[in-house]
Formats: C-alpha cells, sequence, structure tokens
C-alpha cells in the first residue's frame, strides 16, 4: 500500500447498516494493511482547532525561563512542559528536534484514579491555555472512543469492548513544537523513527509534508491529510493485544528541506490509553494455527513503564 485510506466517522455513526459496516470493514482493512488512517467527521470543530493553534503558538513563544518553571521533576513528562531534545526513539540516542507540552487525563468518579495520576499543571501567563486543551482532549477522547468502538466489531468483539479500558484511562494530549532549524542536524530529526505506545493516536496537524509511514515493503510514504482531516494510527498495545492483526506501523517526522529550515512546524497528537490495569494478553480470536500467540501476557501499566525508560523519560 503506497498511499494512506481515507474514511468518514460519519459513517459508522449513521443510521444506516451498511454505512456503519462500510466503515468497520474500510478501517479493519486499512488497519491490517499499514496501520493508518485519515478521518474525517471528528467532532474537532474548526474553532477549537483555530483557538488550540492561537493557545500553543503563544506557549511556546514564551521565554525559555518561563517554560522552564512547568518542566516537572520525577514524573516521566507526563505533564507540563519537557523542553528541547530531552525524548529520542527507542534505540537511538539523539533527542528529537522538538519540545512539547502534557495535558492529562480529567478524571471522573474515581479517586483511586485521580490519586494515580499526577495533577495537570496550570499555565498562568495564558488564562484559555488549559481551557483549550482540556476541551480539545474531551473531543478527541470522544472521537476515539468510536474509533474503537468500530474496531471491536472488526474483530468480532462486543461493540463497548473497550469503553470500560477507557474510562478514565491514561491518555494524553501532546501539542508539539518543532523549532526552527539553525544549523545542520547531526543524525537527528524532528521525531526519529519510532513506533507509538499506546492504543490508537489520533494526529492533528498532519497536513504539511514531514510525517512519514514506513509500508509493509520498507518504503517511506508520505502521510498527508486533508484540512478536515485527523491521521489516526494502531499503537504497539492495540497491536500486541490483536497478536499483531492490526498494525502498529513505524513513522518519523523528517527534518524539511533547507530552504524552510527557518520555519515552525506544529503538530498536536493524541494517545489513547486504556487504564493501567487493563490486560494487554493476546485476544483468543486473534490466535489460531497460522497465527500462534506472539506475546507474554502484561498489563498496560507494566507496558507503559517499560517503554518510557526505553525512550529515555523514566531512568531505572
Amino acid at each position: 500500500m503506497n498511499k494512506i485510506p481515507s474514511v468518514d466517522l460519519g459513517d459508522f455513526l449513521s443510521e444506516d447498516p451498511n454505512r456503519k459496516q462500510k466503515f468497520i470493514a474500510e478501517i479493519g482493512k486499512a488497519y491490517e494493511e499499514i496501520g493508518f488512517v485519515a478521518l474525517k467527521g471528528h467532532f474537532l470543530s474548526e474553532k477549537l482547532i483555530d483557538n488550540l493553534y492561537a493557545e500553543i503558538k503563544k506557549f511556546f513563544d514564551l521565554p525559555s525561563e518561563v517554560k522552564d518553571k512547568y518542566e516537572i521533576e520525577g514524573i516521566g513528562g507526563q505533564r507540563g512542559y519537557t523542553s528541547f531534545g530531552k525524548e529520542h526513539a527507542k534505540g537511538k540516542k539523539e533527542g528529537d528536534l522538538k519540545e512539547f507540552w502534557h495535558f492529562g487525563q480529567y478524571v471522573e468518579d474515581d479517586a483511586k484514579l485521580a490519586e494515580e495520576y499526577p495533577d495537570n499543571v496550570q499555565v498562568k501567563e495564558l488564562p484559555s491555555f488549559n481551557e483549550v486543551g482540556k476541551e480539545t482532549y474531551k473531543q478527541l477522547e470522544k472521537t476515539a472512543k468510536y474509533v474503537l468502538r468500530a474496531l471491536a466489531l472488526h474483530l468480532d468483539l462486543d461493540e463497548v469492548y473497550f469503553d470500560k479500558y477507557i474510562k478514565n484511562g491514561n491518555s494524553i494530549l501532546r501539542p508539539i513544537h518543532y523549532p526552527p532549524i539553525k544549523e545542520e542536524p547531526k543524525n537527528a530529526v524532528r521525531a526519529a523513527a519510532h513506533g507509538d505506545i499506546n492504543l490508537i493516536t489520533l494526529l492533528m496537524g498532519a497536513q504539511g509534508r514531514g510525517l512519514q509511514v514506513q509500508n509493509h515493503e520498507g518504503e517511506w510514504i508520505d502521510a498527508i491529510a486533508a484540512p478536515d482531516e485527523l491521521m489516526i494510527n494502531v499503537g504497539d498495545m492495540l497491536s500486541r493485544h490483536t497478536n499483531n492483526k492490526l498494525k502498529s506501523t513505524i513513522h518519523q517526522v523528517i527534518n524539511p528541506p533547507k530552504e524552510l529550515w527557518g520555519t515552525s512546524r506544529y503538530s498536536v497528537p493524541f494517545f489513547m490509553h486504556p487504564v493501567s490495569d487493563m490486560p494487554l494478553n493476546v485476544l483468543e480470536n486473534c490466535i489460531d494455527e497460522d497465527h500462534p500467540k506472539l506475546y507474554d501476557d502484561i498489563t498496560s501499566g507494566e507496558f507503559l513503564h517499560e517503554r518510557l525508560i526505553e525512550l529515555g523519560l523514566i531512568k531505572k
């Protein structure tokens, strides 16, 4: 496959069983073949998107000494600010050419989880920053819920199979700033080749060239969304849970051509995580004679911890 398929969530949400089935078949096929789709019909309004980009640009334009106040030690970068070059891909020692912010879950009706998750960090200098971040988080979480319902049906599970695991899940909204490049990077790119850790990732800001996906032939193909689309991909947790039936695809963000080095790039992924005690054990209906069980049993929390160590965000 050398092009990212496009699907419309409106088909799944319609009252028409044929349209609903069409969406399930299309997204299932795409995730088995390349692990990425471009999705129309999500719950983000144009106004909310515009407001979010305005707020995140204001934040990343703040002086370093102000942003650094919001880098919280000892929580593995789970909330607040992570400064330029701190994160690297698994197996890489060079830091990615980016800085980012993390909004986390807004826990409802669960005191134990509220205690388990770090608090969201409030930016005092920008009164609307946290409010707009929270609304974006909620709308992307809602979009992800319906995508996972479609995937549950594709996997012959109950439609709401994932609902109990993603309610109050450890999901993260990550506005990223890739600053202008000032000198030839030494072995570093804006985001080195990697797979995502989580169940699925919903990406805002894939409208320009930069994001690339590696297909099964090992070729890098451009993943460019239309203005009204999100790019949504399978993460390692979902791939593991389905015995690699649904593919977690390696992807990267390449550096722009030299004439565009002076420009910033912004993107905003939403990493849909379940609660930490979700068992990621391989689903029985994804195992057969031709597809033996590939992975040991593990919870999502244990798997996340292992991966954060590999990424350099948590020290052993």
